[in-house]
C-alpha cells in the first residue's frame, strides 16, 4: 500500500522530474498506465452531472475496497472517502478529485466520446467531462 501511495504522489511530479525518476517508480508507472488510461475513458464516456454520480461512485468504491481500504459511500450523497490506515499514528493527508460532469454536449470525434443524454433544468441537455474530473479521479484511483 505504501509503494502504491507513493507511486500516486509522485505521478503528480512526472511531467516536471521525468527524467530524474526513480526507475523503480517509473517501471510501476509503466505497468499501470494502461489501466489508469482505460478508467479515464470509462468516466468520460459514462459522465453523470453532480449528485447523480451513482456509477461513477459505485466503481471508484469498488476499486478502493480491492486495494484493502476502508471505503465510505454515500458521502453528501454521492461521494466517497477510501481511508488507508497506516501502522502508526501521525500526520493525515488527503487526495481528492471531482467527479461530477457539466449539462455540455460533446462535440468531438473520439472513440470514448460522451453520448449520455439527460433532463437538467427542465431541458434536454448533453452530459460530458469538459473540465477533467475524468482524468483527475482515474490519476487518483
Amino acid at each position: 500500500m505504501k509503494t502504491l501511495l507513493s507511486l500516486l504522489i509522485s505521478l503528480f511530479f512526472i511531467g516536471s522530474y521525468g527524467q530524474n525518476m526513480d526507475p523503480k517508480i517509473e517501471k510501476m508507472a509503466n505497468e499501470i498506465e494502461s489501466k489508469v488510461i482505460e478508467w479515464r475513458r470509462d468516466f468520460h464516456e459514462n459522465p453523470e452531472l453532480s449528485n447523480r454520480e451513482f456509477k461513477t461512485a459505485e466503481k471508484i468504491a469498488k476499486h478502493l475496497k480491492s486495494l484493502g481500504m476502508e471505503v465510505k459511500t454515500k458521502v453528501a450523497h454521492t461521494g466517497v472517502v477510501g481511508i488507508l490506515t497506516g501502522k502508526h499514528p501521525g500526520k493525515t493527508i488527503a487526495l481528492r478529485a471531482d467527479i461530477d460532469a457539466l449539462p455540455v454536449i460533446e462535440r468531438t470525434d473520439v472513440p470514448f466520446k460522451s453520448t449520455v443524454k439527460t433532463t437538467y433544468l427542465g431541458k434536454d441537455v448533453g452530459v460530458m467531462h469538459a473540465c477533467g474530473h475524468d482524468t483527475h479521479t482515474a490519476i487518483l484511483m
